[in-house]
């Protein structure tokens, strides 16, 4: 606050016992005088020429009653004296630590009087002003004195000016020349107001600062009430006329504020002063004041009491409570947002001091919470942070975060805090927390590093696991640029630098793999991705990113790979083969159709019809051999791409053995061998036609590499849950190392040269089948005795437990059931594009005169021709030149006239995926090209019946 004028003296005693009481220093003050410095809100001395020190009431407040001892034994200090009494007007900085607050500096100014004695205040900051000047109020001329303080605000800037005129006439007798002087200036430069106010004319006198404060002219004869009031806000009057009353009432100043309209059409308030003058009977003749102009107080004033209403409006809404502690009282107010925080009810009282501890704070954190603040109350900090729990009202835990500060406010020191209700973000911390913690281990766990890049300083932060990846142990370090290139393997170096520098220079994500060399030589696979992150003004300030092994997928797809390219080359082979099945089939048929064709018409019983049956039966074995071959190679490719499909199935073993016999009576006869069969019981799980292929070759092998006249036997025991079927022979034998090249394809051990016939893949593809099967096969010979082949085979279950099956496999194809016929002559049907086949079907049809042939080139004529004869019986060539056979299959089943019509596939298309696409479609059976004419022509007697 700035200094206001007081009174003093330059002869102090020299200790406070001697010094004049403050009584004296009263009676040497006029009452008036009296009245009005008490009145003045400023701390204010008057020390006289006797060494009295008097002290106004706001200084009595402020340092209490025994202040004026203080002041007395403060100035009695002979460096005090010297500094503060001078004989001119001065201003200084010292301490005062029995009075100045917090022991902190006071700005001292005083003032020397004229009269032997000095005005003295002590503030803060701010400067006080003290001058006296001529006045003629009422024509007569007198001396007005005039104290006022200019008061600072935070910035150091004049905040706002209080001050006081008193009526000096009677001390103008005995003042001075200087004081005059002093007064004049000071109202000229501190823009104070002097006014009269005569009750009897109703008129306003003023000096020159208190026109200006009215944006008026100044008027010799004075301003009218009436243009008074018209100048004063309407809002004001009221409270005006207020104070004049007041102030008839009593000899104390009294003080109000009002605004007055400016010329610029604003208001300009002003802070008046008013006592009344009185004549000698006492009677009040006008109003003399002092007036200042405050707007800029005012308006601040009024900023606050907006701020302070849109402070609490936002901390209402935002839940924001806050609170006020009175260091002077003790006393602690607190906001209803607050209030609401600890569950208090409007007539709960406010907590306050130790019982707000030890009632409302959570036991483990009262102690702490009572130290922090003590010691910060003790400290000359301006702010102190809390973080702590609360157990409300209704005994929920909270959690509060608390920002406090000191302040002083019109000298009273004051502690304000603010309040936030942080439980759901200190939750949602935990949590996180929590979730970032199961995260990390998730990383570690899945073997996952992560790293960091700072993009404004370059500094990088690598987790242990970023390490490992690189085979290296983990370094409190990040691996630069340099190291980390230095580790990827060479071939992936430039690709790696040039997705760095774009990552660097364009801040993008990045996704990538890599291989990178450890110490030890070995070659790992990376996968590394990133991504940067930004600020608030969308400036990129750190990348961050994960590596992870894919070694093992990278090998996996390596192996996804080769199996798929083995699996598109296996499909290519199964193409091909079946694509040369057909074209290898369909001329073979032709060779041996009309080989039989031939034979069957051959009748004649002279030499040259015998010569020719020579002929035609080298022709026929040829072609018979030529077709095996042709079947064994298909099944080995089969084999070895695993496209053979085996089904499982319990099947007896004796009618397989059985069955498989007669088909051995040409070669046993013609080289007077016979077959011996012991113990054939036993139920296995087996392929049947696989089973039936499997007995087949190893019997034509044991008649085939027999002598003459020896013999074949076969047999069954049982070895734990396996069956082993023998096929012994009585022939040549083999060595050591022919044993050894047994199963090798293709290899005829030799026997080439003996003019024995065979392929040297059937033993391959029995082993395979058995093996397919869940068996093996294995051999064993004696040169010059003969062979032992063994197969074994997994008993079925319920042959294992010793019981008999009822439900096994007997055969493995059943029959097609007989075609039922109302008429003696029946109709078939050939689908059939290639004319030779046609020919082969019509010359055997021809051999029976109950059964009519009707032939279609193409599937389309073929459905159209099925659907206009509704023959009894199609067979349907599965590769035709319009549409394959399974969608003619569709086409006959989609029409109820065909779709009851059995079909048989007639085709040249052998393996084993065509059969079984053929079988799914509906076929009710498929016949493999070239065909067997005997066992054609008996099928057809099984389904028509035999020609009468």
């Amino acid at each position: 606050m700035s200094p206001v004028p007081a009174t003093a003296t330059p002869n102090l005693p020299s200790q406070p016992s001697s010094s004049p009481s403050c009584r004296d220093a009263e009676h040497a003050l006029p009452a008036a005088v009296r009245a009005a410095l008490d009145g003045v809100p400023t701390p204010l001395l008057r020390v006289d020429a006797g060494g009295a020190v008097w002290a106004n009431a706001r200084a009595q407040e402020r340092w209490g009653a025994g202040c004026v001892a203080l002041l007395q034994e403060w100035l009695a200090n002979p460096a005090v004296a010297r500094a503060v009494l001078q004989p001119v007007a001065c201003q200084v900085d010292m301490e005062l630590p029995a009075m100045a607050p917090g022991g902190r500096m006071a700005h001292v100014s005083s003032q020397p009087d004229g009269q032997g004695g000095w005005t003295v205040t002590l503030e803060d900051a701010g400067r006080m002003h003290a001058l006296q000047s001529d006045v003629t109020p009422d024509g007569t001329r007198g001396r007005v004195h005039s104290q006022w303080v200019v008061k600072n605000g935070a910035d150091g800037l004049p905040e706002r000016a209080v001050g006081l005129m008193l009526d000096d006439t009677e001390t103008l007798a005995r003042g001075s020349i200087e004081m005059e002087s002093q007064l004049a200036l000071a109202v000229d430069l501190g823009r104070i107001g002097l006014w009269r106010y005569d009750m009897a004319s109703e008129r306003l006198h003023c000096n020159r600062p208190g026109w200006d404060m009215l944006d008026l002219h100044p008027r010799a004869d004075g301003l009218p009430l009436a243009e008074l009031q018209a100048q004063t806000h309407p809002a004001d009057l009221p409270g005006l006329a207020a104070a004049a009353q007041s102030a008839l009432q009593t000899d104390v100043p009294v003080d109000d504020e009002a605004r007055y309209r400016r010329a610029d059409g604003g208001w300009r308030t002003v802070l008046t002063r008013r006592v009344v003058q009185r004549d000698g009977s006492g009677q009040p003749v006008a109003y003399l004041g002092v007036a200042m102009d405050i707007t800029e107080r005012a308006e601040q004033a009024r900023g606050a009491r907006e701020l302070m209403q849109r402070f609490e409006a936002i901390t209402r809404t935002a839940g924001i409570g806050h609170w006020t502690l009175d260091r002077a009282t003790g006393r602690t107010e607190w906001s209803e947002p607050l209030r609401a925080m600890y569950g208090l009810a409007p007539h709960d009282p406010t907590p306050q001091g130790d019982d707000w501890i030890n009632t409302w704070v959570h036991e483990d954190h009262r102690e702490r919470l009572r130290e922090t603040g003590n010691t910060w109350l003790r400290s000359r900090e301006q702010a102190l942070d809390l973080d702590f729990r609360i157990r409300r009202a209704d005994g929920q835990l909270r959690h509060l975060y608390a920002l406090s500060r000191r302040n002083m406010v019109d000298g009273r020191s004051s502690v304000f805090g603010v309040v936030i209700d942080v439980t759901e973000r200190r939750s949602a911390e935990q949590a996180l927390r929590g979730a970032s913690e199961r995260a990390a281990l998730a990383a570690r766990s899945a073997g996952l590093g992560t790293w960091e890049l700072d993009l404004r300083d370059g500094s990088a932060h690598w987790d242990d696991q970023m390490w490992l990846l690189r085979g290296r142990p983990p370094e409190p370090r990040a691996m630069n640029q340099e190291e980390r290139l230095a580790c990827v393997h060479p071939d992936d170096r430039a690709d790696i630098a040039a997705i760095n520098r774009r990552s660097s220079e364009l801040h993008l994500p990045t996704e990538t793999s890599f291989r990178v060399v450890w110490p030890d030589g070995q070659v790992r696979w990376l996968a590394s991705r990133s991504q940067p992150l930004y600020d608030e003004q969308g400036v990129a300030v750190r990348q961050i990113g994960v590596n992870w092994d894919i070694t093992d997928a990278r090998t996996a797809e390596a192996v996804r790979q080769q199996r798929e390219l083995a699996l598109r080359e296996s499909a290519a082979k199964s193409q091909f083969m079946s694509r040369m099945s057909h074209e290898l089939r369909t001329p073979l048929n032709a060779v041996l159709g009309f080989t039989q064709l031939l034979l069957a018409d051959e009748t004649g019983s002279d030499s040259q019809a015998a010569a020719r049956r020579r002929r035609l039966d080298h022709v026929r074995a040829a072609g018979h051999h030529l077709l095996t071959l042709i079947n064994d190679v298909l099944d080995l490719a089969s084999l070895e791409s695993g496209e053979l499909r085996i089904a499982l199935q319990p099947v007896m073993l004796e009618p397989v053995v059985l069955s498989t016999l007669p088909m051995l009576a040409p070669l046993l006869d013609a080289r007077g061998l016979r077959i011996q069969t012991q113990g054939l019981e036993g139920c296995v799980m087996a392929d049947a036609t696989r089973l039936r292929q499997v007995l087949l070759n190893l019997l034509t092998n044991a008649v085939k590499y027999n002598r003459d006249g020896g013999q074949v036997t076969v047999q069954t025991t049982q070895d734990g849950q396996q069956l082993v079927l023998s096929v012994a022979d009585t022939g040549v034998g083999m060595d050591e190392a022919q044993m050894r090249q047994l199963f090798e394809p293709f290899n005829r051990l030799g026997m080439a040269a003996a003019g024995i016939e065979g392929s040297g893949i059937g033993l391959t593809i029995a082993k395979s089948l058995a093996e397919r099967m869940g068996g093996s096969l294995t051999a064993r010979s004696t040169p010059g005795q003969g062979s032992v082949f063994e197969l074994r085979l997994n008993l079925h279950q319920t042959q294992a437990a010793g019981t008999d099956p009822e439900a096994a496999v007997q055969q493995d194809v059943a029959p097609p059931p007989p075609i039922r016929h109302d008429s003696l002559r029946r109709q078939l049907l050939y689908i059939e594009d290639n004319p030779v086949n046609a020919m082969i079907i019509s010359e055997l049809l021809g051999r029976r005169s109950d059964l009519e042939l009707s032939v279609a080139i193409d599937g389309t004529r073929g459905v159209e021709l099925a659907q206009a004869l509704l023959p009894q019986l199609i067979l349907l060539d599965m590769q035709l030149p319009d549409i394959d056979g399974l969608e003619v299959m569709q086409r006959l089943q989609a029409d109820v006239r065909t779709a009851h019509i059995p079909c048989i596939a007639l085709s040249a298309n052998a393996m084993p995926e065509d059969i079984e696409r053929a079988l799914q479609a509906g076929v009710s059976d498929y016949w493999t090209k070239p065909l067997d004419f005997r066992a054609f022509m008996t099928a057809l007697d099984t389904l028509f019946g035999k020609p009468s």
